[in-house]
């Protein structure tokens, strides 16, 4: 059985990364084992796991997710080898796919061969992270003498951003688990049985503590609707079984009425993705999550600085 932690998503809402300190400090005095970046549209994976190496010394650090398509083979092993210099031990890697909106709309790049991609990165980056000479010939990308300049004490466990059958067997097949997203608490009896058994499973699970019915739908729709036209999401989303839910959303997006598209949102889907409620039922419902199979949740909360907190002092491990 792969170990039960507990992490966090950061950096937190509304609050700068210069006055995060005192947030992490918190978050492992409370007992939460790890924090995880995210790389989209607004902080890069790094900078905030470097921050929070140097002010705790007992969180793990992990990337929910680096593409492996923004950085080069070379610049993306440098950058995770210097996290690990940084935090000897106390790294998870964390890469995937992203989407075609990030790599191809924002970064003018090709979204092309995305498994082969991920498959190609991972063992690279299994040769390069133990000191190898890497002149290799990939499916997706060629690498001529590259050895990293930077000794790596322990290796980190590689995990994969996977929704689907295959990108999650791959997760468990060649990489030490898989990072999950935009799921239910009782869709992970389908997927994490499909990484396999004693490997990780991490979630970015959307938190949202508020009581306000109102309110969190009109964040729920907004949210839902932003990412689930996104391709790989809406396919991962007829897959685990909620296409009819979405149906008309995903209509009228293409027809461009983006207010139909929100306003056609069902409740139960957002029941289903949006944890919210008093900070005592979100930790509940988070708890769920890692009893159906999620070894690390990793919960986003979508609230400022203090309202998070009450909802991690609930979900604490040692609550």
């Amino acid at each position: 059985m792969a170990e039960q932690r507990w992490g966090v998503t950061i950096p937190l809402m509304g609050v700068s990364l210069a006055d995060h300190r005192r947030y992490v400090e918190e978050i492992a005095e409370l007992g939460f084992t790890d924090v995880w970046s995210s790389e989209a549209g607004a902080h890069d994976a790094f900078t905030p796991l470097a921050l929070t190496a140097a002010w705790t010394p007992q969180l793990r650090l992990g990337q929910a997710v680096i593409p492996v398509y923004t950085r080069g083979p070379a610049l993306l092993a440098q950058s995770i080898a210097t996290l690990c210099e940084a935090a000897p031990g106390r790294v998870a890697v964390g890469i995937g796919t992203s989407s075609n909106v990030i790599v191809q709309r924002w970064n003018d790049i090709p979204f092309d061969q995305p498994y082969q991609r991920t498959r190609d990165t991972i063992r690279f980056l299994r040769a390069a992270l133990a000191g190898e000479k890497v002149t290799a010939e990939y499916d997706t990308f060629s690498v001529d003498g590259f050895r990293l300049g930077v000794r790596v004490a322990e290796q980190p466990p590689i995990l994969v951003g996977a929704l689907r059958e295959g990108m999650l067997r791959l997760a468990g097949r060649e990489g030490d688990g898989a990072i999950v997203n935009w799921l239910s608490a009782e869709d992970v009896r389908k997927v994490a049985p499909i990484v396999g058994e004693g490997k990780e499973v991490a979630a970015r699970i959307f938190v949202m503590p508020s009581e306000d019915r109102e309110a969190v739908r009109h964040l729920g729709t907004r949210l839902i609707a932003e990412y689930l036209n996104v391709p790989v999401y809406a396919a991962f989303h007829e897959w685990i079984g909620r296409g009819e839910a979405l149906r008309d959303m995903w209509d009228a997006w293409r027809a461009g009425d983006r207010k139909r598209a929100t306003a056609s949102i069902p409740d139960e889907v957002i029941d289903d993705l949006i944890v919210h409620g008093s900070p005592e039922e979100c930790a509940a419902h988070v708890r769920r999550y890692a009893a159906n199979g999620v070894t690390t949740p990793a919960p986003m909360v979508l609230a400022g600085p203090e309202d998070t907190m009450r909802v991690l002092r609930a979900l604490a491990p040692g609550a």
